[in-house]
């Protein structure tokens, strides 16, 4: 039986204090995804990502960074580290708090705890991730789904 090592793979990508990175994040997530075969991620992982990128460029007064990365051939690590020290709920532990009937936000935070199959954080210090200097790294997973039928979770 024949056996394919696919080697891992990593992408960073530095995005601009811009209205226009969170589409151009999804973007490159997307091409990303379907030069490794992974297209059956594209829908969680772009809802995962816009939501963390869209919070990093909101909360925070300065360049961001993405990095998105192979687990295993399944599996997808999505990474944003920002300036901004606050590290929210569900990421500290915390439930998201739900957004009322008439708020314009709020409820990306619950996407993430629903959607994710696994989610956490980093506090980091000053040398930052790159030497950017503190902030924090905000991590989701994601797996492809298994086959109809097969039971499982996520959107």
């Amino acid at each position: 039986m024949p056996f394919t090592v696919t080697p891992p793979w990593a992408y960073t990508l530095h995005l601009p204090q811009d209205p226009r990175g969170p589409g151009i994040a999804r973007s490159t997530l997307r091409t990303v995804l379907a030069a490794h075969g992974m297209r059956a991620l594209t829908a969680v992982a772009e809802l995962l990502t816009s939501e963390l990128v869209t919070n990093a460029y909101l909360h925070s007064d300065a360049p961001y960074t993405l990095r998105l990365r192979a687990t295993d051939a399944s599996r997808l690590r999505v990474s944003v580290w920002d300036t901004n020290p606050r590290i929210p709920a569900p990421f500290r532990g915390a439930t998201a708090t739900r957004a009322g009937d008439g708020d314009e936000r709020g409820r990306g935070l619950l996407l993430v705890e629903m959607c994710a199959d696994n989610f956490g954080a980093y506090p980091l210090g000053s040398g930052g991730l790159f030497g950017e200097g503190g902030g924090k790294l905000l991590w989701v997973e994601c797996a492809v789904p298994p086959p109809a039928g097969a039971g499982g979770g996520g959107c």
